[in-house]
């Protein structure tokens, strides 16, 4: 059976750590359209690293590639030590199990519960044979629901909810399943600016309580400045700088320093 094997694989040739997701020079093109060209950086594990940049720039179809429904054209993804485009359905399901995704519309179960969103990862995993009681379950839930600060929503349905709390839900919906890395796409998309400033709070106590190993796609600047340890910045499908955030202050790069100028116009700090 073709699986990853994660501990056998978190030491690199000179006895550092290894990378959880490493791109290695990956291009993408649709059509006669180039969106990623010759990207390459790297997202140790614990680390927070912010994919930003305008819209089209191929953020999105960067975080594809990472849970394998994009191969590139070029170039190879690996996730814990395995490359992502070779691998099987049956071992790209088992990366799906390790690397969840919040998508931009939280992706919820319009027929189910709050609490059975969330419940359902844990439900799938009794199905596959990893006995969880009831009682667990609900336990679990009402945890998860209470980390992400809207314990009262149990039993409300997602029409019910606001955009944020859609968005809520689905984080913890996401670390039902226990992952190894999670995935943000756009999560401050489509919401006013106080919800987005509380979203990005929720990822930032997140990330400092779980370690999770993290990827966030984002035009948002205060947003990559709050949760990046590492930004990657997208430019025309190129990568024109990984470095860290202050780095990006102080890029060469005019276009670079127009999108972080344009942003701190455009979204004065709040106080």
């Amino acid at each position: 059976m073709d699986r990853m094997e994660p501990k056998a694989e978190t030491r690199g040739p000179n006895g550092g750590e290894k990378p959880y997701i490493q791109f290695v020079d990956v291009s993408k093109s649709f059509n006669s359209q180039r969106v990623l060209v010759d990207v390459s950086f790297e997202v140790h594990r614990g680390e927070m690293v912010v994919v930003l940049g305008r819209s089209g720039v191929g953020k999105s179809v960067t975080l594809k590639h990472i849970l394998g429904f994009l191969h590139p054209d070029s170039g190879q993804v690996f996730v814990g030590g395995r490359e992502v485009s070779a691998m099987t359905e049956e071992a790209l399901a088992e990366v799906r199990r390790r690397v969840t995704m919040v998508f931009q519309s939280g992706a919820l179960f319009d027929s189910l519960t709050v609490g059975e969103n969330v419940a359902y990862p844990l439900r799938e995993r009794a199905a596959r044979g990893q006995a969880l009681e009831e009682d667990a379950i609900q336990t679990r839930v009402t945890e998860l629901l209470t980390l992400v600060e809207i314990e009262g929503t149990l039993d409300l349905m997602p029409s019910d909810l606001s955009t944020g709390m859609k968005r809520a839900v689905a984080i913890a919906r996401a670390l039902a399943a226990e992952p190894e890395a999670i995935l943000y796409d756009e999560p401050t998309t489509m919401v006013d600016p106080l919800m987005a400033e509380t979203i990005g709070d929720l990822i930032l106590k997140l990330k400092k309580q779980t370690g999770l190993t993290s990827v966030v796609v984002t035009h948002d600047m205060r947003l990559a400045r709050k949760l990046a340890d590492r930004v990657v910045f997208l430019l025309e499908g190129r990568v024109a700088c990984f470095c860290r955030i202050e780095d990006l202050d102080r890029s060469p790069d005019p276009r670079v320093r127009e999108f972080v100028e344009l942003d701190e116009i455009s979204m004065p700090k709040s106080g």
